[in-house]
């Protein structure tokens, strides 16, 4: 139960991710989604969504699997961070036209 804190924040990335997926952008940085036109919020929320809830899957998933191997959650999250932000980085590039 020492890895409770993982499955606490990947629920509550995992949440997030949802509801940018349902099209809810209000949860990213102003700042992230101020050049986002009003017909691209949807696919620009499904983007950005899809990557924080493949990060916050990977947390849970790594808390089930501490339980049998404390090393293999390294296995599960590292890839899953990277192609979380590939899916984000996707999104603010091609919808925000750069990060800021």
């Amino acid at each position: 139960m020492e890895n409770i804190v993982l499955l606490i924040l990947g629920v509550f990335i995992s949440v997030m991710g949802i509801v940018n997926i349902k099209g809810n952008i209000s949860t990213i940085h102003s700042y992230n989604r101020r050049k986002v036109k009003e017909e691209d919020i949807p696919k620009y929320g499904k983007a950005v969504g899809t990557g924080t809830l493949i990060i916050g899957v990977s947390l849970v998933l790594g808390f089930i699997v501490s339980f049998w191997s404390e090393e293999m959650i390294a296995y599960i999250t590292h890839p899953a961070v990277v192609v979380g932000l590939g899916f984000m980085l996707y999104g603010q590039f091609k919808y925000n036209k750069g990060i800021f």
